[in-house]
């Protein structure tokens, strides 16, 4: 690895592919992150693929200039070492509920920790898309978007999905939402975000 991303408008899934070619998303990063973490654990590379889910900005920063700050040991090293524990309990809690929940509450739990990592109400992705980093079939998402859509939790045409009632999307997700949620407001305040 070359370089480290902090993505600042884009959004980039973690994802974990198969021999086969099939594939699941494992993480989401956005504006709370940082796409590269096993540069600075000492790994140097990863058998996760990172794809950009919603494009945008961000910034690059050279793997010598992180692994330097990193070894300075100080508030960077702590600040990236809390990331990574938030980003290993969203990795764990997808695992979890990919397993265990329903597509339905998957899919509210995705679009949540989608909209956390954007600015507004509207994402821009396909059905085929969401299928793919969810690793089910597109029409098991056409499905759970139809009926989110019915409900007035969210608008979906053409690529664009609004999220009309977050509140009542929050209610009709899994608990895994939550549980990832309060680890980043926990470990990453805003006051101390990268």
């Amino acid at each position: 690895m070359g370089h480290v991303h902090f993505p600042t408008t884009a959004i980039v899934s973690m994802l974990y592919v198969m021999e086969n070619g099939a594939s699941a998303e494992i993480a989401v990063v956005g504006n709370e992150g940082i796409v590269g973490v096993s540069l600075f654990m000492g790994g140097e590379s990863t058998s996760s693929r990172a794809v950009v889910q919603s494009a945008g900005e961000g910034f690059r920063l050279s793997a010598r200039a992180m692994k330097e700050e990193f070894n300075r040991g100080g508030p960077v090293l702590h600040l990236l070492l809390r990331y990574t524990q938030a980003l290993i309990t969203q990795m764990s809690q997808t695992a979890v509920c990919n397993r265990h929940h329903s597509l339905d509450r998957q899919l509210c739990r995705w679009l949540l920790l989608s909209m956390d990592r954007l600015q507004g109400n509207e994402l821009v992705m396909t059905q085929e898309l969401i299928a793919n980093m969810l690793g089910v079939r597109r029409e098991g998402v056409t499905e759970g978007a139809l009926k989110l859509q019915r409900a007035g939790l969210i608008r979906y045409a053409r690529g664009h999905i609004t999220v009309l009632d977050r509140q009542r999307l929050e209610k009709r997700s899994c608990e895994c939402y939550s549980v990832v949620k309060k680890e980043y407001d926990r470990l990453l305040p805003a006051k101390l975000a990268m």
